[in-house]
C-alpha cells in the first residue's frame, strides 16, 4: 500500500483495490460469478453506510460509491455477455 491508498473503514478495501474485469475469452459463467460476487461486497458497504448507519469521511464515501457503482457496472456487462447480449 502506498501514501496514496486509503483504507475503507466499512468495507476494509483500499481504494482502487477493485480485482480487474474478467477477459472477454474467460468462461462467461465464472466472470459473471466474480462480477457478481465482487459487486455483492461493494453493495454491502454501501448498505452499512445507509441501512446500518455507520459514518465516513465525505471523500471516503464517494469512493465506497464509485466502486460499488463500477462493480454494478462489471455485473451489468459480465450478465449481458452471459445472455448473449453483449453490446
Amino acid at each position: 500500500m502506498t501514501s496514496d491508498d486509503t483504507t475503507d473503514d466499512v468495507t476494509g478495501d483500499v481504494a482502487g483495490d477493485d480485482e480487474p474485469a474478467a477477459p472477454a475469452s474467460a468462461d462467461p459463467k465464472q466472470a459473471y460469478r466474480d462480477a457478481y460476487d465482487q459487486w455483492q461486497k461493494h453493495l454491502s458497504g454501501v448498505h452499512s453506510l445507509l441501512l446500518e448507519g455507520n459514518r465516513l469521511p465525505p471523500e471516503q464515501i464517494k469512493g465506497l460509491l464509485n466502486r460499488e457503482a463500477r462493480a454494478k457496472e462489471r455485473y451489468d456487462a459480465a450478465r449481458r455477455r452471459l445472455l448473449g447480449i453483449d453490446e
